[in-house]
């Protein structure tokens, strides 16, 4: 597999926007900046990919979103977490570290 490249399991996009948004509100491009980034750009995500995570979370009350002007003087589309959003990103890592180390203990199989 690429290192540039990692298809992403279903829900973990999910994850690791709302672990992003914890840190502080962003806008999409400054999300998938993040991610790549931390990542040490592994992590590549797309818009396509994005941005409808973006509406499922903010539908499910997780995200909220405001317009507001970047840093380049630009509007854009803010989204930051909600209370609920907090909860389910609490929730989620400890789910995601639970199968982690599943994987883990299978991979160290002999």
């Amino acid at each position: 597999m690429p290192r540039s490249t990692v298809d992403l399991l279903q829900g973990t996009l999910d994850l690791l926007i709302l672990k992003t948004l914890s840190v502080e509100p962003m806008h999409g491009w400054g999300i998938t900046q993040r991610l790549q980034y931390t990542s040490r750009d592994v992590l590549q995500v797309a818009q396509g990919s994005l941005y409808p995570a973006l509406h499922r979370l903010e539908a499910r009350g997780l995200i909220a979103s405001s317009w507001a002007v970047t840093e380049n003087n630009r509007q854009a589309r803010y989204y930051r977490l909600t209370a609920a959003g907090r909860r389910q990103l609490e929730e989620e890592t400890t789910t995601w570290r639970r199968y982690a180390e599943a994987v883990r203990l299978v991979l160290q199989m002999t």
